[in-house]
């Protein structure tokens, strides 16, 4: 087993935490948060993988070979819908905050009021 998947997702991890630290963007903001998740893919993909492993349908196959986790392609797709919905949400605020306050900087927003 490889330790070249987690390393690449904790590095996807660490770079896109940075971004959403230091962003000045709400656009920048999101897009680091997607990179972000993105590493969880890589994680999944690494926990899932089996080296000879054959795709989860057992019609026809013998006792014992090894397959894949169906469980955790599962939860991969889960994390693909979530992060989209996600994304779309705060791409729709940014343009909700761009048309009221007339910035994405989020240091220059305007208190609410309400």
């Amino acid at each position: 087993m490889s330790l070249l998947p987690y390393v690449i997702a904790a590095w996807l991890f660490i770079i896109g935490l940075y971004g959403v630290v230091t962003s000045k963007n709400f656009i920048h903001l999101i897009m680091c948060l997607v990179i972000v998740q993105s590493s969880t893919y890589v994680l999944l993909l690494a926990i899932g993988y089996k080296v000879g492993g054959l795709p989860p349908v057992f019609a026809g196959v013998n006792v014992g070979t090894p397959a894949v986790d169906p469980v955790v392609q599962a939860l991969m797709l889960t994390d693909i819908v979530v992060e989209a919905t996600v994304a779309a949400l705060l791409l729709a605020l940014a343009v909700q905050a761009q048309k009221r306050f007339r910035t994405l900087n989020p240091d220059k927003l305007q208190e609410l009021r309400g």
